[in-house]
Parts: structure tokens; sequence; C-alpha cells
């Protein structure tokens, strides 16, 4: 029923076979959360396991349905990325981590000072040469071999969130064990992401921590700088 790649369709059904019986039953049953029962391993459709360098653990998705398709950190409610008369889109900026995201990607390009990422220091900013669509950025990561991922898979009410994060542990520690000698590096955003480091299999993969982009702080942070601004992720293909 839960298809994928080939290339993960083993290993994800082996994940799927680890949750907890009732709770894959309702997966399977269920309509009332998102993204839907056909989306939500879209992150494992799109992207080979031959061509993952890094999984991107965020926390849950998006907390409205038509934000959240499947891929972390991926607002698919997102038209476009820029604004004539506000530098980013009106989308962009209510979603406030791929807002600071975006900015911290501009600091890297030399776009912007760190110390001025206001609307009127973005609007005077050339973007003609960059994409403005959320699916290229998406393409973007995975060009740089991104599998962009959250600990739950699922969101059903703000309230059960914590409930989802551990419903799904057993599916990410299989998913990560029989994938720890494929030399993929793990990037994990936020609090919740870095329940993984609890996972026995952890200590087998090389792991990059930092705040989540909903923190300012993520915008200024050298160490993100340093990953991410090498990727070229605002960069049309």
């Amino acid at each position: 029923m839960f298809k994928v790649d080939k290339s993960w369709q083993g290993i994800i059904n082996k994940a799927l076979n680890n949750l907890d019986d009732s709770y894959l039953g309702f997966l399977q049953k269920d309509e009332s959360y998102f993204p839907s029962k056909k989306n939500f391993l879209n992150a494992f459709k799109t992207l080979p396991l031959n061509k993952t360098k890094y999984i991107l653990f965020g926390q849950d998705p998006y907390p409205r349905q038509k934000s959240a398709i499947g891929y972390a950190f991926i607002d698919g409610d997102v038209k476009s990325l820029w604004d004539e008369k506000n530098g980013l889109s009106k989308e962009v900026n209510k979603a406030t981590s791929l807002r600071n995201f975006m900015k911290m990607l501009l600091v890297c390009e030399g776009k912007l000072d760190v110390k001025d990422t206001s609307k009127n220091a973005i609007l005077e900013v050339d973007t003609t040469s960059y994409i403005n669509s959320i699916l290229h950025l998406k393409d973007n990561f995975e060009e740089n071999g991104i599998l962009l991922l959250n600990t739950a898979l699922i969101f059903a009410s703000k309230e059960e969130s914590k409930k989802h994060v551990k419903m799904w542990k057993p599916f990410v520690h299989s998913l990560l064990k029989q994938i720890k000698d494929e030399n993929i590096k793990l990037i994990l955003f936020g609090s919740l992401a870095k329940e993984i480091e609890k996972l026995p299999v952890s200590g087998e993969f090389e792991k990059f921590y930092c705040e989540h982009p909903y923190n300012v702080s993520f915008i200024s942070n050298k160490s993100v700088q340093k990953l991410f601004g090498q990727m070229k992720l605002l960069d049309k293909c």
C-alpha cells in the first residue's frame, strides 16, 4: 500500500513493520491526519538511496493541510518565494522557519548583511537569477543529496505532536539501522530532532546539530552557513 522508490521499498516496508500494529492500522485506515497516506512517504519517492548523502530531520509536518506535502521544511502552500513589494513572498513570511532559512541563504550568497535582514534589505536584492518555486527548492535539496524527513511523518493536532513523534521512533530506528553502512550523515533541526541521539543506532552516524530554523539565531549561525552555503540552494539548475 505504501509505495516508494524501489531502492527504498524493502527498507521502508521493514521500517513500517516496526510500528505498533494499532498505529499502523491507524495509518492505513484513518483520513484525519496529513500529509495523507499517499503523501507522507514522499521523501522516499523522489530521492533514491544511492543519491542520498544526508537525512535532514525536522520535527513534524506543518500544521496546515495545504502546507504539509510529505517533505520536511517544504511548505506546499508557498506559491512563490519572492515578492516585488515585500522581498520574500507573503507565504514565505508566514512560514517562520522557511523565512529564516531563506534569509540565511541570502547571507551566504553575500546579498544580505546578517545585521540587517529586513524587508527593505531584501527588496534591494536582485533575485532574477534565483529559483522562485518551493518545489524547485525541494529539488535543489535533493540535488545535494538531502532527504527531507520529519521525526513524525504525520500531523493530527498540536496536542498529539509528541505522541506521533514517539510512535514513529521504531520506524526511524529501523530505517537508520538498515542504512548505517551507506555513509549518510544526519542533519538534526530542533529539540525533537535531537531525540534521535537517544536511539541506539545513532552512534553509527556523523551528525550535524543546530537550532530549529524557527529561531532567528539560525540566520547568523556560522556552522549552518558553512553547511548550506556551499550547496547553492537558490541557484537555478
